[in-house]
């Protein structure tokens, strides 16, 4: 089996089809191990449905043996939410990207 890399790079959908190749699962053992449809996890993986909300994303990334950090997207949304708490922070960000 192929090393996994503790972080996905590229985006949702893609990152999913590469973890069920890697692990040989398919779409209807990945919608048995989680309680999703395999059509929707089709569309998810092919980009036709928006990023699931995270609990979503922690139920498949489960399925899939990683982390939910794994994905960007779920990434992403945990530094989103910090921020948000923090807007001296993302001042100072913006004038330091920006400056």
């Amino acid at each position: 089996m192929a090393r996994r890399r503790r972080y996905a790079s590229e985006p949702f959908g893609p990152a999913v089809e590469r973890l069920m190749n890697e692990t040989g699962v398919t779409y209807r053992a990945l919608a048995s191990k989680t309680g999703l449809s395999a059509g929707y996890l089709n569309h998810l993986v092919h980009g036709n449905r928006p990023v699931p909300s995270n609990d979503v994303v922690e139920t498949l990334a489960g399925a899939l043996d990683v982390e939910p950090e794994h994905f960007r997207e779920y990434r992403l949304r945990v530094i989103t939410e910090k921020l948000e708490a923090m807007p001296d922070l993302v001042d100072r960000l913006y004038k330091r990207l920006n400056g």
